[in-house]
């Protein structure tokens, strides 16, 4: 992470130095979303939820991460399921996209990854949608809750798993149990 502050710190140098407003702008933008998330990710990894674990493939790209959240209690205790977050040049304006990555029986997460999350919505009816104000650690701790607190069988994304849980609680506990067996480890 110190590797993208160091960037930071050279690129305010260089700015100084231009002369052409246009390089300065474009600068600027971009440079925005990596301030702000310099010091978003030093305050994340000091407030991580134990069951969570992030990942950056690439040091100089903080905009591009991984999140495994390995709940240890509920339907989903031992499996490990891996998120893919991307933040946009936009970023604080808009929320960062994620996808989960791992395959998993779940209301608020289809089986192909799309995830019903209202902070990850640009615009939410219920006013609890992205704010500038939110950060990577409300995303982070929003998908750690999506797997205890915040686990939602009356507003699904999943329709077919909500289903299955009002059906038969304990056959929707063997089909997540299958799905952690199978893709989740």
């Amino acid at each position: 992470m110190l590797t993208l502050a160091s960037k930071l710190k050279r690129d305010d140098g260089l700015r100084g130095s231009r002369t052409s407003a246009a390089a300065s702008d474009s600068t600027r933008r971009v440079s925005v979303r990596d301030r702000l998330l310099v010091k978003e990710v030093a305050e994340l990894e000091a407030n991580l939820p134990c069951t969570c674990e992030v990942h950056f493939p690439d040091p100089n790209k903080l905009h591009c991460f991984q999140l495994t959240v390995t709940p240890d209690e509920g339907y989903y205790q031992g499996g490990k399921f891996q998120f893919e977050t991307e933040v946009p040049d936009a970023y604080n304006m808009v929320p960062p996209k994620v996808k989960c990555l791992t395959r998993i029986w779940h209301p608020n997460i289809t089986e192909t990854g799309e995830i019903c999350l209202s902070l990850l919505r640009e615009h939410s009816i219920d006013g609890t949608g992205w704010a500038p104000t939110r950060t990577l650690k409300d995303v982070v701790w929003g998908l750690n809750s999506l797997f205890t607190d915040l686990l939602n069988f009356d507003d699904p994304l999943n329709i077919e798993a909500a289903e299955h849980h009002l059906r038969d609680k304990e056959d929707f506990r063997n089909k997540v149990g299958d799905y952690i067996k199978h893709y989740a480890r």
